[in-house]
């Protein structure tokens, strides 16, 4: 790359992190000039941006979990083309950069620096950005507390309910999805909409999802009666539910509920009753492994 410049703005958790600083004294011995900005709270990620892009700065570097990191996409997706991303995943559930094959060590991570930035999509619901996925349900206990014992029965699904103890808790409501050429309506559980894979620390939603085509994907988890009569006894005998899903892959979904629903957008709640997704093609460029799973070059797709 022609300008070995960057500035990292790191969340203010990791301030300490030596893992992280011995990674930027790394890069920084091999020539380049890396400059750290920590931050305190809600806003000096998009503030930081601004300050990077007016200072010149053409790469920018987000360490941070899933909410960081979605903060630095969508500030830098109001400057199409100013800037490069990389990202440096320092969170919890990491799960963008599991997907997308960012390496979880700082060090590695930041050997992206020297990988040419791919152009990748970023989804968009009422003037808010995610880089990762959507998802939602109904009812509180939806991707709260789930039990180690139900995330063994459950597989990819498990985060979407809080265990078989609190069964009788379970709620579902009707819904309508209507996008180009696609039509569901039903009672509804829960649902994903994917720019990448997995969300709630590994659960794998959308497993077809790439991150530069141009489309979501969409994972619906249908609710009939009888589906809700006997799940307990499915989830006791072992059975996972990955059948059960509705997929379809869309360039923008409009979601209506007869209630509210609960969005869970990269760690940023939302709530509404009408909701219109859409993707934003190649809307940001990213610094992703050559052989990234959610790149379309990387990987074969089946219809």
């Amino acid at each position: 790359m022609s300008e070995r410049r960057a500035l990292m703005i790191l969340h203010g958790k990791q301030a300490l992190n030596e893992a992280v600083r011995s990674a930027v004294e790394r890069k920084r011995e091999q020539g380049w000039e890396l400059a750290v900005r920590v931050t305190w709270e809600a806003g000096d990620a998009e503030r930081m941006v601004e300050e990077a892009l007016t200072a010149g700065y053409r790469t920018i570097i987000a360490g941070g979990g899933d909410g960081t990191l979605r903060d630095i996409a969508q500030a830098l997706s109001a400057h199409p083309g100013e800037a490069s991303l990389v990202l440096l995943p320092l969170g919890t559930a990491n799960d963008f950069c599991r997907a997308a094959g960012v390496p979880l060590e700082p060090a590695e991570a930041l050997e992206l620096l020297e990988v040419s930035p791919r152009d990748i999509d970023l989804g968009e619901v009422g003037g808010q950005i995610f880089l990762n996925m959507a998802t939602g349900g109904f009812g509180s206990q939806v991707t709260a507390n789930t039990s180690e014992d139900l995330k063994k029965v459950l597989g990819g699904a498990a985060y979407l309910f809080t265990g078989l103890s609190r069964f009788s808790e379970l709620h579902a409501a009707y819904g309508e999805l209507q996008g180009p050429d696609f039509h569901w309506s039903g009672e509804l559980l829960a649902l994903g909409i994917g720019n990448g894979r997995q969300a709630g620390g590994g659960h794998v939603l959308c497993p077809q999802a790439l991150a530069d085509d141009g489309l979501l994907d969409i994972s619906i988890l249908p609710a009939p009666q009888e589906l809700v009569g006997t799940l307990k006894n499915l989830l006791s005998d072992g059975f996972g539910i990955e059948n059960m899903f509705v997929r379809t892959r869309l360039p923008w979904v409009e979601i209506k509920v007869a209630e509210g629903l609960y969005i869970n957008l990269d760690g940023e709640p939302l709530e509404g009753d009408n909701m219109r997704f859409e993707a934003r093609p190649a809307a940001l460029q990213v610094h992703l492994p050559a052989d990234s799973p959610l790149l379309s070059g990387a990987v074969s797709r089946p219809d």
